[in-house]
């Protein structure tokens, strides 16, 4: 491993020591959100342009680095800046975040994770590669693949760098408006888990399959055109 890349891995170590020795996490709650919304909301007022440049830089950095707390501030920039601008600042935020975290990826995990998942890895990476947008917006949409996980895999294969910020700004804006427009009326939520509704989560995945249609239908040309020619040999 050459100087550069200890350097970034020792950043990046710094960053999330840092996170878990100070307890930065019991800052993001939603009691904290809900005792401190209306001082938050002044500051916004009197400083608009510095508290979206700071939403934006915290949200980058958590995303980055994988941090726990995506939920909160998805919450948060609702609370704060309403619905529709506060799906825009998360969407910057967590589409920054997850590039940074794709290059991390791909400048210091790629080697290992190759080794490590052997052919698994393979699939992934001929099915991005083939079918880039389609498979990313589906791993986007669908809850059951982890936010930070899916930066990871895709920054060790082929995906292209430009589908991937596509694809994540995209898909992630069902999900972020969800959550923001949540955080508009926070008095009414308990916990996050309040927000992804079992109908909620159900719509996120058709969405997810209906992305995933173009790939399906390459698969399956893809699948009848070998066939064609073995059928006429015989």
């Amino acid at each position: 491993m050459n100087r550069k890349k200890i350097v970034l891995l020792l950043i990046v170590a710094l960053g999330i020591g840092s996170f878990y020795a100070f307890d930065v996490g019991r800052y993001l709650s939603l009691e904290n959100l809900k005792a401190n919304r209306d001082g938050l909301l002044s500051f916004s007022s009197g400083h608009r342009l510095l508290f979206i440049a700071g939403f934006i830089a915290i949200y980058t950095v958590q995303t980055a680095l994988s941090l726990p707390g995506a939920a909160i501030l998805t919450l948060a920039g609702g609370a704060i800046f309403g619905a529709l601008m506060g799906t825009l600042w998360v969407n910057i935020g967590a589409t920054t975040g997850a590039v940074l975290a794709f290059l991390l990826a791909r400048t210091l995990l790629r080697d290992w994770v190759v080794t490590t998942f052997g052919k698994r890895m393979e699939a992934l990476d001929r099915g991005l590669t083939e079918n880039g947008m389609s498979y990313l917006l589906f791993l986007r949409l669908v809850p059951l693949f982890p936010f930070f996980l899916v930066n990871l895999a895709c920054g060790v294969t082929g995906l292209p760098l430009r589908t991937y910020i596509i694809g994540t700004m995209v898909g992630i804006l069902p999900g972020s408006f969800v959550y923001a427009n949540a955080g508009a009326s926070i008095v009414s939520i308990n916990s996050p888990g309040d927000v992804a509704s079992p109908r909620v989560l159900l719509s996120f995945a058709l969405l997810g399959f209906f992305a995933l249609i173009p790939a399906l239908h390459t698969g399956i040309r893809a699948s009848m055109k070998r066939k064609g020619p073995e059928e006429s040999s015989r």
